[in-house]
């Protein structure tokens, strides 16, 4: 198995703390986010790690992990990011790893037993993080909609009611091996002139990418979880955290001790 973090983007929300260090090395609990990431997959015997950098990638310290680069970051997403680092995604299976998000074991764990064709990450209890985080969770949530207890049929439009989130995605995804060459090819097959969710091909969110995948029928599965997770997004999340943390409230979603 390998692993991508995706690490390209500049997270201006995080300011004042990204104002000189990518979003992946700010630091919760006193550890880089990056670092939490890596040694979770470390402690899964996941040593071929690939981490795509952009902004400030030369503050950029991955612990030995392999490195690329998203030369356009400034101007591009997720996905192509994702694609910057093509050619080291061979026919193994393929952890693609969002680099603002730290983690339990237990979700990898979940993550990895998934055996569809995609396996998807998605929080059961993701309630409980977003009325942490902000007062009405509608205005941030994501639609995830779920037919055979686990596969997903739509994700990533915005949600109007409580009853289109059957979960949330958290920014982690697996390919199977044998649907690696499947998932190049989905993204080469794109047309690059259309809009996708509004965003021309090199600005996609992942999960319109995620999407059309579905739409032309890959096998798109749900691996659970029930909280475990973060993500740091703003400044405003960081500082709750730290706070949370602090406080020691914070395990009542995540035990930090498990995130390294």
């Amino acid at each position: 198995m390998r692993a991508i973090i995706l690490a390209a983007g500049e997270g201006t929300r995080l300011k004042p703390y990204t104002n000189n260090t990518p979003k992946c090395m700010v630091k919760l609990a006193g550890k880089p986010l990056l670092h939490r990431q890596i040694e979770v997959l470390r402690s899964m015997n996941l040593e071929e790690i690939m981490v795509v950098g952009g902004y400030c990638a030369k503050s950029l310290d991955s612990l030995g992990a392999e490195t690329s680069f998203n030369p356009n970051y400034m101007k591009t997403n997720m996905v192509a990011t994702l694609f910057c680092a093509e050619d080291w995604m061979k026919e193994e299976d393929l952890l693609i790893c969002y680099g603002d998000i730290v983690y339990e074991r237990r979700v990898i764990e979940s993550l990895i037993a998934c055996s569809s064709p995609i396996g998807i990450s998605i929080d059961r209890s993701w309630k409980r993080l977003w009325d942490l985080r902000m007062d009405d969770p509608l205005s941030d949530a994501e639609t995830l909609s779920l037919t055979n207890s686990d596969r997903i049929i739509e994700i990533g439009k915005k949600a109007t009611s409580f009853d289109q989130i059957d979960g949330q995605y958290i920014g982690l995804i697996k390919v199977r091996s044998d649907f690696v060459r499947p998932f190049k090819d989905a993204w080469h097959s794109l047309d690059r002139q259309r809009l996708y969710d509004g965003k021309d091909l090199e600005n996609m969110y992942m999960t319109s990418f995620l999407q059309h995948l579905i739409d032309i029928d890959f096998d798109v599965r749900a691996a659970f979880t029930e909280n475990g997770w973060l993500e740091v997004d703003t400044a405003e999340d960081l500082e709750l955290y730290e706070r949370c943390f602090h406080e020691g409230t914070l395990k009542e979603i995540i035990n930090l001790d498990k995130c390294q």
